[in-house]
């Protein structure tokens, strides 16, 4: 407060670190409720979306439903939204994997197979793109193709490389 009988304004609190602390603490509750949260996706679920000020779904979002029309057996709906997750972000392996799940689902094995490999370029080690690729070997009859899948997920995986053994072992 200004003193009695002085002209001069108010220090607005100054002395105790008042406005330029609370304008300090305002400014940092705003940057932290506006900054984007980086998404990393795992095909294990649903994947975070990243705000976005435009209307466009993100590939996360597209990839979010795309694993709801999976879930409900929707595999046209999962092919488009997965497809729309890719073309927003090429580098998504896990979307291409889910892509070519779906696409097999529909008994599209070319499709789901190219799919698959676009998974597995991007992410080389991927157990479940190699045993989904295994599957979709077994179903178009490429049982040996499927053998050398199974010979690269067994180190990775083993629990996924007997479900693909198996499956190998009914497609004969």
């Amino acid at each position: 407060m200004a003193e009695r009988g002085s002209t001069r304004p108010p220090t607005l609190g100054r002395a105790r670190g008042g406005w330029p602390r609370r304008a300090a603490a305002i400014a940092v509750a705003l940057a932290s409720a506006v900054l984007p949260l980086v998404a990393v996706a795992d095909s294990t679920g649903p994947v975070p979306a990243t705000p976005s000020p435009a209307a466009a779904p993100s590939a996360e979002q597209e990839y979010n439903r795309g694993l709801r029309a999976r879930a409900a057996k929707d595999w046209t709906a999962a092919v488009g939204a997965f497809r729309k997750a890719v073309e927003l972000r090429p580098a998504f392996a896990e979307a291409w994997n889910e892509l070519g799940y779906a696409h097999r689902n529909q008994g599209r094995y070319d499709e789901s197979v190219r799919a698959y490999d676009e998974a597995l370029r991007l992410r080389p080690r991927f157990p479940e793109a190699l045993e989904y690729l295994g599957e979709a070997y077994v179903k178009m009859g490429r049982l040996d193709d499927a053998r050398r899948i199974l010979d690269r997920l067994k180190p990775l995986d083993a629990g996924r490389a007997r479900e693909l053994a198996e499956v190998i072992d009914r497609g004969r």
